[in-house]
């Protein structure tokens, strides 16, 4: 069922294991778009709201801030049960952003979830009632972060976060657990053990002393080869002068992981910068069989081994906060070819035979109190918000920010208190008072197919089987694109930030689109950009079907 979903469903995070975005329905296409009307709204709990809907048969689940798990009627609006799970009352005390839950998970007649106070848990579908419950880590002894909920496939709950760097290392793992009785299987630390490969990126540092290296978004997945697709986050501090020196490559942050999905072990990995920023690269890899022919006038980077119109299996898509697309064979890791989209001024350079990058030493530290221009920001680029690609167009769809910011480094050494150890001064990048834009780009060729511009910053994306890109933005407006052009097909304002993952789903024959609204960190830090815009912030999910 989770491998081949019924068109009418919406198992998981982004629909698929390969994390596509995507969705075959098409009743609702370019030429009847227009007649969209809300058919049914529903208040969220309070907290950042970040949520995607998980619809089966005809039911919602969706995963409301603060462990508030709703089943709703998907057609109708009307709730069916609701598990709210006690949380410790001493939580924000070690966990700073316990609210976010993005996404929860289907196996079975359970719903599962990674709680704020570091639990895997199981609710039964048909009830709300607690099913059963396995601690991953001792969120007093080694805080983490469960902003994303897990990824189920081949019989187990993959599950990652962020971590505290009160934590130590010891918090940093991805994890997989039976997804019938929750029983662990395995644990990956994402910062090596002394004498594990990649220990020596450390430079020395004691093992308890490398800490955040998270993986705070959800994987991708490849039944045939086996293997957990994971991207991982900044460490503590950003700036590498703080730690063992700027020459360091402080493995496996910045990383896309190749996981073997039964052991839990790194087949290969790619690190797609050292980071002094906060760039994190979690974000979303699509997994596509695509010829590959990247076209040198828009693709900066290109490996001289690829054979032009050659079919490779790719991982591919924009893993980081820089905005750089990376294209990588996915089962080898081999790097293919990369491109910037939005301006970024941190990469000076990738070898196209070897995909070692190059960080631009302008926008790197020496010492505290040193500023530097540097592009974009902690915001992005690209942030968690979600892309989308079309198996119609071969093409990758990305909501995307034009962002810079002075960042000064504030630090001479690492302290617990002190997360990053960088301060920001953001603004909209020079030459355009455009904060958000959606790029179209060729998964094929690289090529830009179609941009879009505009005043607010760009939320998370949906392709659809009927031609059309559904996407919202910070300030309430909520969009149908068509995906060949980028024109603007239909809209509305939804009042808040379209904080939610939009999705489409079918009920008794009659398909929907669904989004939900709130506040979220990035949503707040892109608004600020752009004062004269005041969207409230009202939590809601909406959603719409054709009118008569």
């Amino acid at each position: 069922m989770l491998a081949n979903p019924d068109p009418a469903d919406w198992l998981m995070w982004r629909r698929t294991f390969n994390s596509w975005g995507y969705s075959p329905l098409k009743q609702i296409d370019r030429s009847n778009v227009g007649k969209l009307r809300m058919v049914w709204t529903r208040g969220l709990g309070p907290g950042v709201q970040e949520g995607v809907p998980l619809v089966h048969q005809g039911v919602m689940y969706f995963p409301n801030p603060l462990d508030l798990m709703q089943a709703i009627n998907a057609a109708t609006g009307d709730l069916l049960w609701e598990y709210k799970r006690k949380l410790p009352d001493d939580l924000n005390k070690h966990i700073p952003f316990p609210s976010i839950n993005r996404n929860i998970g289907i196996y079975g007649d359970t719903i599962i979830d990674t709680s704020a106070d570091d639990f895997v848990v199981a609710v039964d579908a048909n009830t709300g009632k607690l099913a059963w419950e396995n601690r991953i880590v001792d969120y007093r002894e080694n805080p983490a972060q469960e902003t994303s909920g897990p990824l189920i496939a081949a019989g187990k709950i993959f599950s990652t976060r962020g971590c505290e760097p009160r934590g130590g290392p010891d918090a940093c793992v991805i994890t997989a657990h039976d997804a019938k009785t929750g029983k662990e299987v395995w644990r990956l630390h994402t910062i090596p053990k002394p004498g594990e490969p990649g220990d020596e990126s450390w430079g020395g540092i004691p093992y308890e002393q490398r800490w955040h290296v998270g993986a705070w978004m959800v994987p991708s997945y490849d039944p045939e080869l086996n293997l957990l697709y994971v991207g991982t986050s900044v460490t503590s501090p950003a700036p590498k002068f703080m730690l063992a020196g700027n020459d360091k490559k402080y493995l496996y942050h910045n990383c896309t992981l190749a996981v073997d999905a039964n052991t839990g072990k790194i087949v290969w990995y790619y690190q797609h910068i050292v980071d002094h920023w906060d760039f994190d690269h979690p974000f979303e890899r699509l997994l596509v069989d695509t010829v590959v022919a990247p076209d040198a006038s828009q693709v900066a980077w290109i490996n001289p081994r690829v054979k032009p119109g050659e079919m490779r299996k790719v991982l591919t898509g924009i893993p980081g906060k820089t905005g750089i697309i990376y294209t990588l064979d996915r089962k080898t890791g081999e790097f293919l070819w990369a491109r910037p989209t939005v301006k970024q001024n941190v990469v000076s350079n990738i070898d196209g035979a070897t995909g070692e990058v190059t960080v631009n030493p302008a926008t790197t530290f020496t010492h505290a109190g040193q500023t530097d221009f540097v592009c974009p920001t902690e915001n992005g680029g690209k942030n968690f918000q979600a892309g989308a690609y079309s198996p119609l167009t071969n093409t990758m769809y990305y909501g995307l920010q034009n962002t810079c910011a002075n960042v000064t480094a504030t630090s001479e050494k690492p302290q617990l208190g002190v997360l990053y150890a960088i301060s920001n001064k953001d603004q909209i990048a020079p030459g355009t008072d455009q904060i958000g834009t959606i790029y179209a780009i060729s998964a094929e060729t690289g090529k830009t197919t179609w941009k879009y511009e505009q005043r607010a910053g760009m939320m998370s994306l949906v392709a659809t089987g009927g031609g059309l890109i559904f996407g919202g933005d910070t300030n309430g407006r909520f969009r149908a694109f068509d995906q060949d052009t980028g024109k603007i097909l239909w809209e509305v304002n939804l009042g808040s930030p379209v904080t939610g993952y939009p999705i489409t789903y079918s009920v008794g024959g009659k398909q929907y689109v669904a989004v939900s609204t709130g506040n979220s960190l990035v949503s707040g830090g892109l608004n600020r950009l752009a004062p004269e815009l005041k969207p409230s912030a009202a939590s809601n999910i909406v959603v719409f079907a054709l009118g008569e």
